[in-house]
């Protein structure tokens, strides 16, 4: 795993030494676009449409387009001096509960090294916040932009997720559709909850997979290998109506997944060495 940032954590007086590493990566596949008759990937050109020519990288302006068609161009050294002098501190400004912040703020994650003479510090930082209950919250410069982000303690390390800004969440209220007003049964209501606690479990992330990137890497390595390529269809669906029907059905699934889950318990051969 290579560091993709390196500074320090500030709070107080303390400072605290650390290395950046993303937490995440994407598995998709990405593919590029050929051309049909031929097969040879095509190319994309920053060219002019006014001076029928292609532009070169040193000869392209930065220009926000305030009405249609109409530019102010905002120049390199203008950018910098708004930027301000670039710093390698995470600088943190305040603590919070976790529980506070919906996760619709959280952005990218990342995880927090120490480096240097920053070990003790760092597991000081992050077992007072295990201890605490509390995340911090901070602000960093990460390539060109400030970004407010929130740092966390797990069990072995601090994990450090950047956020939105509030402007940049939208408003519940311009979802549409969500004017009317539903009028619930309590029947209908307790049998949407007995569902829920049936289907309650404890979070085993191992357990979901991406089943579309797999059957598609399956299917460019059949592609490759020169196999004949079938695909199943999908399964039909019943099309249940009714609100109420449809909850009893899934209970009643619930319950069955319950029943046989008990036989198996009950049918599970005695501990190895046990005497009667």
């Amino acid at each position: 795993m290579r560091a993709m940032w390196s500074g320090s954590i500030s709070f107080g007086l303390v400072n605290i030494p650390i290395k950046l590493f993303a937490a995440t990566e994407k598995k998709e596949i990405k593919f590029r676009f050929l051309h049909k008759k031929c097969q040879t990937p095509l190319e994309y050109r920053r060219s002019c449409p006014r001076c029928q020519e292609e532009v070169a990288w040193e000869q392209i302006a930065r220009g926000y387009e305030f009405a249609r068609d109409h530019f102010v161009v905002i120049e390199e050294e203008e950018l910098s001096k708004l930027q301000g002098q670039k710093t390698k501190t995470i600088d943190i400004v305040e603590f919070v509960k976790l529980e506070e912040i919906d996760p619709v703020y959280f952005d990218r994650s990342y995880y927090l090294s120490p480096v240097e003479t920053g070990a003790k510090p760092y597991a000081l930082l992050q077992r007072a916040l295990a201890d605490t209950g509390k995340i911090a919250l901070a602000k960093v410069i990460l390539r060109t932009r400030e970004v407010f982000a929130s740092i966390r303690p797990t069990s072995n390390l601090l994990v450090m997720e950047t956020m939105y800004y509030p402007d940049e969440i939208r408003a519940e209220r311009e979802v549409p559709g969500l004017d009317a007003r539903q009028e619930l049964k309590d029947s209908e209501l307790a049998m949407a909850e007995e569902l829920i606690e049936r289907l309650t479990t404890s979070f085993e992330p191992q357990k979901y997979k991406d089943h579309y990137r797999h059957a598609l890497e399956e299917l460019i390595q059949a592609k490759i290998e020169g196999q004949e390529i079938s695909i199943a269809p999908p399964p039909e669906r019943e099309k249940v109506i009714d609100l109420m029907e449809a909850l009893k059905a899934s209970v009643e699934e619930a319950r069955k997944r319950d029943k046989k889950s008990k036989k198996k318990q009950a049918k599970k051969p005695a501990l190895a060495g046990k005497t009667k």
